[in-house]
């Protein structure tokens, strides 16, 4: 037995440390699975990305309408939505929206 190992060594060895890359190509921090859960996590953080500097181009646009220039439309819209005041002889309707 003792003489059939020796025999068979390197092909013990080489069969071992193929079988020790090929598990560590697939598995673990840095193998294949992992990528592609990385790859998969940094498209969704560059789509958030993009929303929050929409959001953060929207907002500097609303600032630039309340500090520059008063808009008196934007004031309006914003006295009509925030505060439902409306101009005298309006109606103004309140409509409730079910979720369920």
């Amino acid at each position: 037995m003792l003489s059939k190992l020796k025999k068979n060594y390197f092909l013990i060895i080489s069969s071992l440390l193929i079988f020790y890359f090929l598990i560590n190509l697939f598995g673990g921090e840095r193998g294949l699975f992992s990528y592609f859960e990385k790859r998969e996590k940094v498209q969704k953080l560059k789509v958030k990305e993009i929303e929050l500097i929409n959001k953060i181009n929207d907002l500097d646009y609303k600032n630039s309408l309340l500090s520059d220039n008063l808009d008196p439309d934007y004031i309006d819209m914003l006295i009509r939505d925030k505060l439902m005041l409306g101009k005298k002889g309006e109606s103004i309707y309140m409509l409730k929206v079910n979720e369920n």
